[in-house]
Order: structure tokens, then C-alpha cells, then sequence
């Protein structure tokens, strides 16, 4: 196999978009990669970490977003070249740090991916972070191809050390995880850390005569940006095709366009961006004027419709503007060629190819695809923990309608979905304790419990839960440790002491963790363990306090890939009635139903046993394998 951040200059590899990210990273001489897990940007790490061995950069995943940028901007204030990924919402949990990093600025080159996800396919908001540019005033780049993202990932560290500011890589899920032909290009020496500047007014935020200074610093620098890309980047804002009617479009939009301008005979004119912010007035102004007709093709919000009316207003005020904001383009999801070719035909091309093709606002019908939501998978020990849970509040005497479960952010959320429908909330990373905390308080009269897995308590339940226990309430804190990050493809966590890259760490033990911050009563049980669970939840939910219990067995799929499958179940044919019992109580998708029979498939069934737990006919039975 290819070691894609080894090979050399000129080869031609077929790469996802994250992978060629990574290369990108050892093109530009990185020395420092900081991130946390959050699909669609997991895989730029985790490429690191695979074809890495041996490297000179370090490359390690962070407790939260907000470390990880501090990690990289450290790095980069030293002169050392660094980037930072994370996930959309990642970026709100990094954006102390990301604006005030705009006042001080760089040395070192310093890249920030943001994985945005239209759609949603898997983030819970459709959070769309080409604003973060206006907001913290710093460039953001969009590449539209696994080969722009690389050749943008260097030119994104050239243009940070040449504007002195953290660059942003904006991406979506489109470019993140779509595969195609990517040209290498030559690998840079890494730029380590030399030395760090004793400059009070640049880097110490405490002098507001200094900030005011810095902020005029940071506009100046801004208005070189424009100029600075063009010089720096090989893949740059462009026009194609020719024409009065004017399509304005970046990233994955811009694929839809192409795709659908082949079908068309009249003269278009296509203007791509890839600098989004500052918005290229001077590009924009050129290539908008004489535009008798500007369709802005965008996902997400109406970004570049907002940027592109400021610059008509300028240019031509006649200008007729179509996109979100005419309803031609839907305000919501991802983009498609329906989509596009509805748009184009019903504003900027002809009134009878109008009439030929549906309206955006009809086009959602055409495209409705059957629900498929996701299941835990078989074998996981978050099933048995909200069994056990769900019979605990039975047993403790109290109806489920009466003791709330507010969860969080990660693969023991799918606690959501039929059967088991156990949690109530899923906000924010940590916010289950908090929210939980803000119902004691606000009154409520019965128990309540929060969910939280063991990474997202590494990542922001930590805070939380020191404020619940310093304010005293009462509340049941549920920690699922199944001993890494599951949801995102399987990153360490703190409790980890080897991780992927080889580097030997210390392991943080969540129990000595939660004793230590002062917690009423803390329970370890083994979910697999299911009449020991119940009995400590029933217990638990009668005591005051903060409470809190440790889920803790290994990710079933990690377990059995480390050490194979001890057991499995199946179905005895004659005892089994139907009656779908271990259906209907764990949800499994290893079990099926034949039409009379339940059946269990043997490739999927990781042994736990639940289901035989529920069979009131002893219809499944244990089958030894190996």
C-alpha cells in the first residue's frame, strides 16, 4: 500500500478529501496537529496517526476544541508551523480563543479546519461557519475537491505566515469524505518552534489601550489578504465560461454547477470563489460588472448572496439578484443537481425550460428517501445500561414520564430510537449535567438523570459536574465509559496511556477523577452485569446528592476485534413463538424477523446475551465459537 504523506512529488492517488488534507499538512511543513474527533473531519488525524509512524510532527488528539487550538496557537507564536481540525460545532467551543488569537496573531503558519455538514448527516446543527470570518476577522479559504483541499491546506500556511494571522480552512462533508485524483506536490521541511517574542501589546489581551491598537493592526492586515492570496495560492478565485448571466458559487455548490452547465447551450458565466473572507472586492467588482442576472448558488446560509449584493450595490444597482433570498435555492440541506438545474432553468435561462422543470420548493418532494435511523450497534453496552436504567426507575417506584433523562453528544444518544426511547434531550457537548442541574433547581420534585459518555465528560462534563456537586443538587450522573471515542471511527480518550500516534501517556481515571472533585457516591458497574445495574440504579435514584455511576465496559466492537467472540446466540426453532420479545426490549439489530420467527445473524451477534434475557420461551441459546 501507497504511504500517502511519504510518496513523492508528481504522484497522481486517488484520496479522500480528509487524506489529502493530511498530506497537504506535511506538504506545508506542519510540526504541531491538534484536534478533537467530530465527523466529517475525523480522518485528517486519524490519516496522520496511520501512514505518520516515524514522523517528526506531533500529531495528537485533545481533550476539547478549545485545547487543541491553544495547543496549535502556542506552537505557531514560536515560529512553528501548526494546525488545529475539529467539527462544526467544535468551532463555537474554540471561539474564545480563535478571536482573541486575531489580535495577537501568528509567526508560525496556522491553519484551522472547520468541517461543516449540510444535510445534517451527523452534526446537530447545520451550523455554517463561513461567518466565523466576519466574526473573529480572520481569512477563510473553501476548497471544492479532494485536490483543492491539499493545495489549499499549503496555501492556507503560506498565507497565515504571510498576513501573520490563523487562516480557516472551511470544508463540508462533500469535500471531507469524497474521493478523486489528487496530485502530490513536494513535502517541506517541518518548521519547529525557534523562538517566542516578549511582545506585551501583541499577546496579553489585559490592555485595552493595546487591544484598541491591535484591532486597527487587524484590519490593516485584513485589507492585504486579497492581494496576499493571489500571490501565495495556486488555486484561486476564477471566472469560466463568458456571458451577461452570472452564477456566483464555492465548494461543493460549485460541482452541482458544472455538472448541470453541461446540459445547457446559452452563455453563462461562472464565478467560483475560493477566498471567502475578506470577501475579494476587487475580483468581485470585476467580474460582476456587466452581470445583467446573478444567480448565487450556496449551501447552507445565503452567505455569498450577502457578500455579492454589497458588492453589486457598488457596481450596478439594476442587477437582478436570485438565490436564497428569492426562495430559488432552499435555505435548508444540501444541495443537488435537481436543485441546481430547477434554479438555473427558473431564473437565469429561459421562461420555457421554466416550465419544464420543477421549483426548488417542489423539488423536496422528488427526493425524499425512506428514514433509516442509525441503531446501536449489537452487542453495545450503552443497550444494557439504558435497559437497566429504564427498569431502575420501574423498581424505584416511579413511571418513566416522571424522571427525565436529559443525554448528550455521542453514540449512547441513539438511546433516543425505538425500543428503548430513553433519553429526553440531546443538546450540547456536557450540557446533559447542567441542564439536569438547571431542572433540580428550578423545583422539580422527582429524580432526574444525566447521561454522559466518557469522552464528552472528558470534554466539557468535567465543569459541570463541579457545579452541581459545589451547589449541592441533587442529581444522578450516568458516565457510559465504553474506553474511547466510538461515534467518530474510535480515538483515545484521556484514559488512554498508548495512543495512536506511539507516544506513551498518562491514563486519567474517571472514578479518582470524580472522587477527587468531591461527589456524594460513586458506583463502578459492568453493564453487561445487567441484575447488578438495576439494583444500583434503583438504589441510586432514592439517595440525595450528587450521585454518580460509571457504565464501564469496552466498545463491543472494539472488545471483539481485540479478542475475538467467545460466544454467540442463536435462535432454537421450535421454541420460538414470534411473539418478538427480544425485539421489542433491546432494539438489536442482529435480530430480525423471518415473517414467523425471530432469527439472530450470526456475523452480527457480538455475544452480549440480551436478548436472551427477554425470551419468555428460552428460545435463545448460547453457541460457543472459537
Amino acid at each position: 500500500m501507497v504511504n500517502i504523506l511519504k510518496a513523492p512529488e508528481g504522484v497522481r492517488i486517488a484520496l479522500m478529501g480528509n487524506e489529502a488534507i493530511a498530506r497537504g499538512l506535511v506538504e506545508a511543513g506542519v510540526s504541531v496537529v491538534s484536534g478533537y474527533p467530530g465527523t466529517p473531519s475525523s480522518e485528517v488525524i486519524m490519516t496522520l496517526h496511520e501512514f505518520g509512524v516515524g514522523s517528526e510532527i506531533y500529531v495528537e488528539w485533545a481533550v476539547n476544541e478549545r485545547v487543541a487550538f491553544e495547543v496549535a496557537y502556542g506552537a505557531s507564536i514560536g515560529g512553528a508551523r501548526a494546525a488545529v481540525t475539529m467539527k462544526a460545532p467544535g468551532a463555537s467551543v474554540a471561539l474564545d480563543p480563535v478571536v482573541s488569537s486575531a489580535y495577537g496573531g501568528v509567526e508560525g503558519g496556522l491553519m484551522i479546519l472547520v468541517a461543516d455538514d449540510p444535510g445534517p448527516h451527523t452534526t446537530q446543527t447545520e451550523q455554517d461557519d463561513r461567518w466565523l470570518g466576519f466574526l473573529a476577522k480572520l481569512p477563510v479559504l473553501s476548497p471544492s475537491s479532494p485536490q483543492e483541499a491539499k493545495d489549499l491546506t499549503v496555501a492556507s500556511l503560506d498565507l497565515s505566515e504571510e498576513v501573520k494571522l490563523p487562516v480557516i480552512l472551511r470544508t463540508t462533508t462533500r469535500v471531507n469524505h469524497t474521493v478523486g485524483d489528487v496530485v502530490l506536490g513536494p513535502v517541506r521541511s517541518v518548521k519547529r518552534a525557534s523562538a517566542v517574542q516578549r511582545d506585551l501589546p501583541r499577546f496579553v489581551r489585559a490592555g485595552m489601550v493595546w487591544n484598541y491598537e491591535r484591532h486597527k493592526w487587524l484590519n490593516n492586515q485584513l485589507n492585504r489578504v486579497e492581494e496576499a492570496f493571489e500571490r501565495v495560492s495556486a488555486i484561486r478565485n476564477r471566472v469560466e465560461g463568458s456571458g451577461r448571466v452570472c452564477v456566483v458559487t464555492e465548494g461543493s455548490a460549485y460541482n452541482y454547477v458544472t455538472e448541470v452547465l453541461r446540459e445547457v447551450d446559452s452563455e453563462i458565466k461562472v464565478i467560483k470563489l475560493v477566498l471567502l473572507y475578506p470577501p475579494p472586492k476587487k475580483f468581485l467588482r470585476e467580474t460582476l460588472s456587466g452581470c445583467e442576472k446573478v444567480l448565487v448558488i450556496e449551501e447552507l446560509d445565503p452567505y455569498l448572496e450577502f457578500v455579492t449584493r454589497n458588492i453589486l450595490s457598488e457596481v450596478d444597482v439594476n442587477t437582478v439578484i436570485y438565490g436564497k433570498s428569492s426562495g430559488h435555492i432552499p435555505m435548508e440541506g444540501e444541495l443537488n443537481t435537481k436543485i441546481v438545474r430547477s434554479a438555473l432553468h427558473s431564473t437565469i435561462l429561459t421562461e420555457r425550460a421554466a416550465r419544464e422543470v420543477p421549483r426548488a420548493a417542489e423539488l423536496g418532494q422528488l427526493i425524499k428517501v425512506a428514514p433509516r435511523p442509525p441503531p446501536m450497534c449489537p452487542g453495545c453496552p450503552h443497550r444494557n445500561m439504558y435497559v437497566a436504567l429504564l427498569l431502575g426507575i420501574a423498581r424505584a417506584g416511579y413511571r418513566r414520564s416522571e424522571v427525565p433523562v436529559f443525554g448528550d453528544i455521542g453514540c449512547y444518544a441513539l438511546g433516543v430510537q425505538p425500543p428503548l426511547e430513553a433519553i429526553w434531550t440531546e443538546h450540547s457537548m456536557g450540557a446533559s449535567i447542567s441542564m439536569a442541574m438547571g431542572l433540580k433547581v428550578a423545583g422539580y420534585d422527582k429524580p432526574v438523570v444525566a447521561v454522559i459518555g466518557d469522552s464528552t465528560f472528558f470534554h466539557a462534563g468535567i465543569q459541570p459536574l463541579i457545579e452541581a456537586i459545589h451547589k449541592q443538587v441533587d442529581v444522578l450522573v450516568v458516565i457510559a465509559d465504553n474506553s474511547i471515542v466510538a461515534m467518530t471511527g474510535h480515538q483515545s480518550t484521556p484514559a488512554w496511556s498508548a495512543l495512536e500516534s506511539g507516544r506513551r501517556a498518562k491514563s486519567i481515571d474517571i472514578e479518582s477523577l470524580v472522587k477527587t472533585v468531591g461527589v456524594d457516591h460513586v458506583e463502578v458497574v459492568d453493564p453487561y452485569d445487567l441484575d447488578a445495574m438495576v439494583k444500583a440504579f434503583e438504589r441510586l435514584l432514592k439517595k440525595p446528592g450528587v450521585r454518580v455511576l460509571i457504565s464501564k465496559h469496552p466498545c463491543a466492537l472494539v472488545e471483539a476485534r481485540a479478542g475475538g467472540l467467545r460466544v454467540r446466540h442463536r435462535v432454537v426453532e421450535d421454541r420460538c413463538t414470534g411473539c418478538l420479545a427480544c425485539i421489542r426490549a433491546t432494539g438489536c439489530p442482529a435480530i430480525y424477523f423471518d415473517g414467523s420467527k425471530a432469527r439472530v445473524d450470526i456475523e452480527d451477534c457480538l455475544g452480549c446475551g440480551l436478548c436472551a434475557r427477554f425470551c419468555p420461551y428460552k428460545a435463545i441459546e448460547v453457541v460457543s465459537y472459537g
